[in-house]
């Protein structure tokens, strides 16, 4: 990721250190393998629009503030999913349960047609009208109430206005590049 300081015009990785020295960037790789190494929920982000449903796994969520109940998902931009999300205002974070490394695979591409990806488990609505899953661990249903672009990625933050809890008492994490089990 890189910021532009709007205060000097420059990037991020151009900025000098407090000794005065320019910083390198990072490399990309070292990046992503460093975040390989950072645990996180997995989670499938869904929506609906006027060509149907839509929905991606992701790692990239957590809680803003519960006041007014805000949480922050990260969306690709080239993401099958994006234009959906941006242009319908709605989605929904379904939280996976330690059984869901299937379904969580199909959404995170190994499936490509949204209708298939949506065969697998029990569907149903809240508020928004953004899929839930059933069996989820929870899931948060909101409203997006604003985006951030940053790089590759919109930051969108999204207002909880419902939530369902699936029942289960484990939960499913990406770290090392696999999925495991807690619980």
């Amino acid at each position: 990721m890189r910021t532009v300081d709007e205060g000097t015009g420059m990037s991020s990785s151009s900025l000098p250190s407090p000794s005065g020295a320019t910083l390198p960037p990072l490399e990309r790789q070292s990046f992503r393998d460093g975040m390989a190494k950072l645990a996180a929920a997995v989670n499938i982000i869904t929506s609906i629009g006027g060509n149907g449903r839509c929905g991606f796994t992701a790692s990239a969520v957590c809680s803003v503030t519960d006041s007014p109940p805000t949480l922050l998902v990260c969306v690709n931009k080239n993401s099958q999913s994006h234009a959906v999300i941006t242009t319908s205002q709605v989605l929904c974070v379904n939280t996976m349960a330690g059984p869901h490394e299937e379904i969580s695979m199909a959404f995170a591409g190994g499936v490509k047609d949204m209708n298939a990806r949506f065969a697998v488990g029990e569907w149903t609505t809240l508020v928004t009208g953004a899929p839930v899953l059933k069996e989820a661990t929870v899931a948060f249903d909101c409203r997006v109430t604003q985006v951030a672009e940053v790089g590759t990625h919109d930051v969108v933050f999204c207002e909880v206005l419902a939530i369902h809890e699936g029942g289960s008492k484990d939960g499913l994490v990406y770290f090392g590049r696999k999925f495991h089990r807690l619980g």
